[in-house]
């Protein structure tokens, strides 16, 4: 039929329901179902469901399953946790959790665990942990209350207590029952990584079940086999909880857990008893975790060689994902000192993978692996097989090819001439996936390192003779021959005059940055080879660079040509003499390849391969090219550009998990970042308690914002305008978060056009997620030249923890009800402070609303006061709040009393909102 056909069928059969409910006939329980049941389903279709509601409430006071189950499923799908009939819900589901009823139990228990939310929390949280442990529940309820009490703690981790429970909820890991042991095991498990303190006796037990199971034959656990694999999904979950601890201390626990090991290792090799999928998939799985477990221990030389040689075996399997579990396992086996020479290996198989691979994601993963299985005996191999496949491999992992080969041949050169010749064949590949990172670091190198200067020149000049040069080719030769050309100039076949004309003749090919940077090097050939000093002022002399439409160029141009020809030959020698060598700063290469491959993937690995981890080189890597001409000159000006330290583009701030050998020196932290503007934070302050405005505004400059939040979620509109009639250059907003701040803050953007025109406005989107609460407030930092003058503003964005507030309507009873509950004195902040504005109510009411919370009216006995609530959203939790702000009039002084769950929090928003009156 026709949606218009459905739609007048359910429109009429809503209007039976209606005047049913609403009828002087009493309905039973029966039709009261029924009529519950046909709303469902039509809430299920699409429709919207305004009434019924009442009704699915009181089948819960039913005695009848079926009537009380549809009750239950109705609540779960159609009822939101601000609804008001919550209190009727949880009383029905308090009387169905006594009533030691098994099924009523069940259902309420699941009611619980599908709504989930922070009121259910806070209303069960404390019932349900004494269901699970109580000697009399039936195996089925703790099953149930074990999960329901796991969803309960991964929405609101702060709201389930801790207590004797805890220590009797371990011992159901010896329960008679599988499917009981099967749910506590979750639980456990999601406890132990944040209390791993308070559940470290589960080890033992774990252990000991393990054992049982392992050694177990398929027809002893008939309800708990697949396909012939003894309870696979519990001994996966138990392999998973023991790695949230070290290997046991105790010998005996310990060899059992060898024992057990062993086995499943013993059991991979025999053949399969079934053919299906099924029986190799439950297998495998089992197996996998295994694995992850020995991988994680990194105690048993004995069974990480095994488990190695297990996994070889995947390597040429006909299932994809087995060969790519297979080779993703074996990346972490390779950081281990024990398995790494077992890795090594199977190397020849490993690179038959990356050329035959059908798999992107595979091929991947292969790349992965040769990357950690590389050391100093086989670097010159694996470096070669990476080189020859990134001719033809997928676009969308060229880059970090591009890296690993990078970081491989800078760690394990010996011959530095090797290095050089494998970092220009990489730019000749794959030019445009060579980041900057890259050539500054094969800079750094050969100045710091007097014997490869002579072959670095030559093999430079050699490739740029090609007809056909990348962009990154020719700054790194524009960067060596300015350095070191004239190491090289002895020969005819690059006198200084073919150097010259060599780079000159790729010019005009090349970006604004570019060209800037052989400008430079043109400079040095004045102070390097005088002969050359007349072609070379008349390229600096001529219209296309003197009137260049660039003013950067055009400025170079004009100081440099005016430097070669006012300036004697020892203050020439003096301003142009070669660059020292830079100091000592570990690879920036890596951590840009740690940015790319997130916290913990590249660097964690690094810090386990131990003495393979160290920087056979040692070397510093210049930053950036600068912007900036000569101005002052000095006995090592840096004209080239390279000295300068870097300005991260704006984006997602680098995380800080881990904590890696190679420091990121390209983080936001070694950027120059100017102090905060004078009076940046009285208009930081303004926008606390509002979302659009002008943040900062001088004669050059105006930033506004435009920003929207909902629960922990935002989006902020940054309008950065050119007040003057010259255009910005080098524009460049960079967002800046503290150390403390990264893990909480989740900023994401892209960089702006980089030039400014005069009297115009650029805008840029910031997406903004709240992981965590927090404290500080993100910076934001603004680079520009504006006239050949260098411009760095910064101000604090004004991204507050009350952003994140989701006003929140209560009655007075519930009001102070929750205030009473939250009566520690470490969830109360109060501050008493005299106001810096007039007292004008309106005025009051206003800011409390712009702050985020409710404004409950007729709560507070006393009128004058204000009182506020709300609930702060982050990624990982719920944070109720409550306010009250009591005026003073006749002395001029405000009390802010602050409840949450959370004392920082409390603290946090105090300040805030403290500075508002």
């Amino acid at each position: 039929k026709s949606k218009e056909a459905e739609i007048k069928r359910i429109n009429k059969e809503l209007a039976n329901i209606r005047s049913k409910f609403k009828g002087d006939k009493a309905l039973d329980g029966y039709s009261k179902k029924k009529y519950v049941c046909k709303l469902l389903f039509i809430f299920l279709l699409g429709h919207d469901i305004d009434f019924g509601h009442m009704e699915a409430v009181n089948l819960l006071s039913s005695n009848r399953y079926t009537e009380k189950q549809i009750g239950y499923l109705f609540i779960s799908v159609l009822v939101n946790s601000n609804s008001e009939l919550i209190r009727l819900i949880n009383n029905a589901i308090k009387n169905d959790l006594a009533s030691r009823n098994p099924t009523f139990m069940g259902l309420a228990l699941h009611c619980i665990a599908s709504v989930g939310s922070r009121e259910m929390a806070e209303a069960f949280a404390g019932e349900i942990p004494k269901v699970l442990v109580a000697g009399d529940t039936m195996d089925s309820v703790k099953q149930s209350a074990a999960l329901c009490l796991l969803r309960l703690y991964r929405t609101s981790p702060d709201l389930v207590p801790m207590g004797d429970w805890t220590s009797r909820v371990v011992h159901l890991l010896n329960d008679q029952h599988l499917g009981v042991v099967t749910a506590a095991t979750s639980l456990i498990t999601t406890l132990a990584q944040k209390n791993p303190e308070e559940f470290k006796t589960s080890v033992s037990l774990a252990v000991s079940r393990l054992s049982r199971i392992v050694t177990s034959a398929s027809t002893d656990l008939q309800d708990y086999t697949y396909y012939f694999v003894p309870a696979p999904w519990l001994s996966v979950k138990l392999l998973r909880l023991l790695q949230c601890y070290p290997p046991p201390e105790d010998p005996a626990v310990r060899g059992r857990l060898t024992e057990c090991l062993e086995t499943i290792l013993n059991k991979a090799q025999e053949p399969p008893k079934s053919k299906k999928v099924q029986h190799s998939n439950a297998k495998n799985a089992v197996l996998f975790e295994a694995i992850s477990l020995i991988i994680h221990h990194d105690s048993e030389p004995n069974l990480l060689v095994r488990a190695c040689n297990q996994l070889g075996q995947f390597l040429q399997h006909r299932e994809t994902n087995l060969r790519y579990l297979a080779l993703e396992s074996m990346c972490t086996l390779a950081s281990s000192e024990f398995s790494h020479e077992a890795v090594k290996t199977h190397i020849e198989t490993v690179i038959n993978a990356l050329k035959t691979e059908r798999d992107v994601s595979v091929r991947q993963r292969a790349v992965d692996l040769l990357y950690a299985m590389c050391d100093r005996s086989n670097a010159p191999q694996i470096v070669a097989e990476m080189l020859s496949y990134l001719e033809t491999a997928d676009y969308s992992i060229r880059e970090e090819i591009v890296l690993k080969v990078a970081i491989l041949a800078e760690k394990y050169a010996v011959d530095y001439t090797w290095y050089v010749d494998t970092i220009l064949n990489l730019i000749r590949i794959a030019g445009d996936y060579v980041s900057e990172e890259v050539w500054y670091r094969v800079i750094q190198i050969v100045i710091n390192r007097d014997d490869v200067q002579g072959y670095a020149a030559k093999t430079v000049f050699e490739a740029l003779q090609a007809p056909a040069c990348h962009e990154n080719l020719v700054k790194v030769g524009g960067y060596i021959l300015g350095e070191f050309g004239n190491l090289i100039a002895g020969d005819p076949r690059s006198s200084p005059l073919i150097q010259f004309h060599l780079l000159h003749s790729k010019f005009h090919l090349c970006s604004v940055p570019t060209r800037a940077l052989l400008l430079s090097t043109y400079i040095k050939f004045v102070n390097l080879f005088p002969e050359v000093k007349p072609t070379i002022q008349d390229v600096l002399r001529s219209d296309s660079q003197l009137r260049n439409a660039d003013v950067e160029l055009q400025q170079r141009a004009v100081e440099y040509l005016r430097l070669s020809t006012v300036a004697s030959t020892d203050i020439l020698a003096t301003v142009l003499e070669e660059m020292p060598p830079f100091p000592e700063r570990e690879s920036s290469i890596l951590a840009k390849l740690k940015k790319k491959k997130g916290p913990g993937t590249v660097t964690d690995l690094e810090d386990t391969k131990r003495d393979r981890s160290v920087d056979v080189n040692g070397g510093p890597e210049p930053a950036p090219a600068s912007t900036s001409a000569v101005s002052t000159p000095s006995p090592s000006a840096d004209l080239l550009g390279l000295g300068a330290a870097p300005t991260a583009p704006a984006g997602p701030p680098p995380s800080s998990g881990g904590s890696g050998l190679l420091v990121d020196v390209f983080s936001d932290s070694a950027s120059v970042v100017a102090p905060l503007a004078p009076g940046s934070e009285d208009n930081f302050a303004r926008f606390v308690c509002k979302n659009n405005g002008v943040l900062f505004e001088n004669q050059l400059l105006q930033i506004g914002l435009k920003s929207e939040f909902r629960q922990n979620l935002g989006r902020m509109f940054i309008f950065y305008g050119n007040k003057t009639s010259t255009q910005f250059l080098n524009f460049t907003p960079t967002l800046i978060c503290s150390d403390d701040l990264q893990p909480n803050l989740n900023l994401q953007t892209k960089p702006v056009d980089p030039t400014v025109e005069g009297g115009a406005q650029v805008q840029q989107v910031v997406n903004i997620e709240c992981v965590s609460d927090f404290a500080e407030a993100p910076v934001l930092n603004i680079q520009f030249r504006y006239g050949g003058t260098f411009q760095n503003v910064s101000v604090q964005l004004p991204i507050t923890l009350n952003k994140f507030f989701q006003p929140t309507e209560m009655a007075s009873q519930d009001f102070f009800q929750r205030w009473k509950q939250l009566s520690n004195p470490q969830q109360e902040v109060q501050n008493i402070f005299k106001a810096k504005h007039p007292m004008d109510t309106e005025v009051t009411k206003a800011k409390i609303i712009g702050f985020g919370s409710a404004l409950l009216e007729e709560v507070d006995p006393n009128p004058a006061n204000f009182v506020g609530a709300g609930i702060i959203h982050t990624k990982t939790t719920q944070i109720g709040c409550l306010l009250r702000l009591e005026p003073n009039l006749q002395a001029q002084m405000y009390r802010l009393t602050l409840r949450t769950s959370k004392e920082a929090v409390s603290q946090r928003l105090c300040e805030l909102l403290s500075a508002q009156f």
